[in-house]
């Protein structure tokens, strides 16, 4: 079987997946996940990486594989491909596209992280980048908190974007921020774009770009003011530098879902969720896609 990028976007429902990822991460954080760290190729001469992604959840067993251009413009930054093999005889089950999967799944993840981190009365969202991440995760967000205002920054397309979604461009990041009770960093910069100046007591942040060691979305103050969740501890401490330069994790958020560390403690308490993506993700959300297209045979 092979799915294209139309039939994954037919089959795949935000609503579905964010409890499919609560699920995954869980399972991960819990050891019940076969899944090594993600392996990553440079392809320096043309600034971009292709990583392999493989997971076995106990139901499904398959591998990512993942192209990341953050230089691309006319095209996508992310380009991926998904395999699901037969866990009883590693027969090939099915081919699909990974790009929309992930635009997906990341968001469902930091809408997991938000449920329990964001303060429960949260209402101003401020998003920095305005991509398919930023479409994404507005998306989620709505579903686990009411806001009745979102602002998003971008060096860009923020303009494009709030009139697309009916949402505020602000003049700058510093602008979006302050007084957001939910903020979203979404960007492919290498060089901090969230101050921690900005920050009001009891924010909750979710910062998905700045995948690898020597890339930073947050800066110094940020971090020190932050009690930092990850999806994964050994992840986290080889690939972000977000995490490398905060030098303490306090929980995997499947720790947080399975109920064996806590989330928010306090109305004032700044959190920090810094996600990397995790093949168990990919491989979950694409064995909910694979049942789903058996299912409308």
């Amino acid at each position: 079987m092979n799915l294209d990028e139309a039939d994954i976007d037919r089959l795949l429902r935000m609503e579905e997946v964010i409890p499919a990822m609560e699920k995954a991460l869980a399972d991960f954080s819990s050891g019940r996940v076969v899944q090594p760290v993600r392996t990553m190729l440079s392809v320096a001469e043309h600034h971009g990486f292709l990583g392999l992604m493989p997971a076995y959840t106990g139901t499904a067993l398959g591998t990512k594989l993942v192209a990341l251009y953050p230089r691309n413009t006319d095209v996508p930054t992310h380009h991926a491909t998904i395999l699901l093999f037969k866990p009883e005889t590693g027969e090939p089950l099915v081919t699909m596209d990974g790009r929309l999967i992930t635009e997906v799944r990341t968001a469902a993840v930091s809408a997991v992280a938000t449920e329990r981190l964001a303060r429960p009365d949260a209402s101003v969202l401020a998003i920095i980048g305005s991509g398919v991440q930023a479409h994404s995760h507005l998306e989620a967000l709505r579903l686990v908190r009411e806001f009745r205002e979102v602002r998003v920054w971008s060096p860009r397309r923020a303009a494009a974007f709030a009139e697309e979604h009916g949402v505020r461009a602000a003049a700058s990041a510093e602008e979006a921020v302050r007084g957001a009770d939910v903020v979203v960093t979404a960007t492919t910069s290498t060089t901090p774009v969230l101050s921690g100046e900005w920050l009001s007591p009891g924010v909750h942040i979710n910062a998905v770009g700045a995948a690898r060691p020597d890339w930073r979305e947050l800066d110094d103050e940020m971090l020190r003011r932050a009690l930092v969740y990850v999806d994964s501890r050994e992840a986290a401490m080889k690939e972000s530098g977000d995490v490398i330069a905060a030098g303490l994790i306090f929980a995997e958020i499947g720790e947080v879902v399975s109920g064996t560390k806590p989330g928010r403690r306090s109305p004032e308490e700044i959190t920090l969720f810094k996600s990397l993506g995790l093949a168990v993700e990919d491989v979950a959300t694409a064995e909910l896609v694979y049942h789903k297209a058996l299912d409308s045979a």
